[in-house]
């Protein structure tokens, strides 16, 4: 039998030896991971215009969402009052950890005061040469944080896509909104504002909808999931309504 002492010193060495083995993998799978984490996110943000796009993105590899992304985005961060930010302003406001849209901390943006936060803006280019502009907001569903990306037609009122994502939603019921095209493409043609002009957004209701225009069906058995949606797009769209109605104003004075 080993004495006591060589156990513990056995031990310690194995301790040692796997720790640095971990910490090499650790340094090694962060440049991979790093990658994939964005073009996840970048997946997320192209799939509010899969139809303009005219692609299946789960079917596309990495190389190529980075691709479309350099050549078909143009990205811009903007705060509450609609004014764009230089990424200097940016870098600014994060401490340094950020200087353009795709690399804001859209968790740690979402809890900063209403004055203070930064709105990713995607502009999209179609084929048609047509610009798509799509925005972002968070909020909260049944069983912890949900997403969206809303993506808004050249007249900025009209959504012309959208794609929703969830952190743990119930499958089957909560997580439809990010599995069920038939529920989420209902959004399409919504606008966000009435023939007034005044800000409506899109609401999730139950019981059929009464007012095409802003309305959509909710999920069965998915309420409160609904409800977070309906609320997540009525405040964090508002959020970015200075920057919306500015550019409403630019089209509307080029039409004239």
């Amino acid at each position: 039998m080993h004495s006591t002492g060589y156990i513990i010193r056995f031990t310690i060495v194995m301790t040692v030896i796997v720790a640095f083995v971990l910490a090499l993998m650790v340094s090694g799978l962060k440049p991979i991971h790093t990658e994939n984490e964005e073009v996840y996110n970048k997946k997320g943000i192209l799939s509010a215009v899969a139809e303009q796009l005219g692609k299946d993105i789960n079917t596309m590899s990495n190389k190529e969402v980075q691709e479309v992304f350099s050549s078909q985005i143009e990205q811009k961060v903007v705060n509450s009052k609609g004014e764009e930010l230089t990424p200097d302003q940016i870098k600014a406001a994060t401490d340094g950890a950020a200087d353009k849209a795709e690399d804001l901390d859209l968790s740690k943006e979402s809890k900063k005061p209403e004055g203070e936060k930064l709105l990713p803006v995607y502009t999209f280019k179609g084929k048609d040469n047509k610009m798509y502009n799509i925005l972002y907001v968070r909020g909260k569903g049944l069983w912890d944080e949900i997403w969206g990306y809303i993506t808004l037609d050249s007249d900025w009122n009209t959504i012309a896509g959208e794609a929703f994502d969830h952190k743990g939603e119930t499958p089957g019921l909560g997580a439809e909104i990010k599995e069920n095209k038939a529920w989420y493409t209902q959004f399409t043609g919504k606008k966000l504002y009435d023939q007034s002009g005044a800000y409506k957004s899109v609401a999730v209701v139950k019981g059929g909808v009464k007012i095409p225009d802003h309305q959509v069906d909710a999920i069965s058995g998915a309420t409160i999931t609904g409800n977070g949606v309906d609320e997540m797009l009525e405040r964090g769209l508002k959020y970015y309504e200075a920057y919306i109605q500015k550019n409403k104003k630019s089209v509307q004075e080029v039409k004239q």
